[in-house]
Formats: structure tokens, sequence, C-alpha cells
């Protein structure tokens, strides 16, 4: 099974950034955590700041692996282009959101790329992350064909 984890604008800077509301933790340390804990899965991470960027690795992850748990960031609320984008992928898409998006600014509040994605996960801290993964896991046996011998 290998999972990509895509990680938008400003999300670089967990651990530091408004720590109030993303926590201490860095992703790096948070991936170690996840990897640790999954050690059956391939997970591979990407993290930009450029929404052109963001594209090309979901048009690259989208035919390679079995899932892709996006945190689009603030593009999460602008991007028709990221929506268009994960239409056209093979590859299951859950959109993640660290801190509760409907407890923030109203415009935190619309989501452009959710109609595209299987599902959404906000709220739940660096947790959401490990809820999207086995999310993508159970939607994925649930797919598999049983072999009956």
């Amino acid at each position: 099974m290998k999972i990509t984890i895509i990680n938008g604008p400003n999300l670089n800077m967990l651990g530091t950034r408004e720590p109030s509301i993303y926590g201490n933790t860095s992703f790096e340390q948070y991936l170690n955590q996840l990897c640790r804990q999954y050690p059956d899965v391939e997970i591979d991470y990407y993290q930009s700041n450029v929404e052109g960027v963001l594209i090309d690795k979901l048009q690259d992850a989208g035919f390679e692996s079995d899932g892709i748990i996006l945190n689009a960031g603030a593009y999460t609320h602008t991007s028709v282009a990221l929506l268009d984008c994960i239409r056209s992928i093979s590859a299951p898409v859950i959109e993640v959101h660290i801190s509760n998006v409907h407890k923030r600014e109203e415009f935190r509040h619309k989501s452009m790329i959710a109609a595209a994605c299987l599902g959404v996960i906000s709220g739940f801290g660096m947790n959401s992350y490990r809820l999207a993964l086995e999310a993508l896991l159970d939607w994925t046996a649930e797919r598999e064909p049983i072999n009956e011998e």
C-alpha cells in the first residue's frame, strides 16, 4: 500500500506557526511517528507553497499511489485548479485539516475541493492525518476482491 501525503502553503511552518491552533509538533516529527505506527504502508510526503507545484505532485501521485491525503491549506478555499486536478486522477483523495475549519473565519467554511474528494477530516489536530490514513486503508480493503479458495 502506497499513500501520498501532500501539504500545501504554510504547512512547512508546523511546530512554530500559530501553536495555539496547530500545536508544537513539526510535520516531520509527526510523519516519523506515523511511519512507525504503519510500517506496512509506504508513506510518501510532499509539501509546497506553490499551487501549480501541488497540482504537478497530485498528477504524479494520482496514478502511482493507492490514495492521497491532501491538506491544501488556504488553497482549499480558493482553488478550482486543485478541484479539477483531483477529478482527473484515479487515486482517491481525502481532504484533511488540522484545525476545525468551521470554528474559524467564515471564508474557511467553504471548500472548493471537497466535492472531488472521497471524504473530509477536520479538527483532530495532527491525528487528522492518521484518521485519513485509516479511512483509505478501510476504503481500499473494501474494494479488494476476496479470494475464495
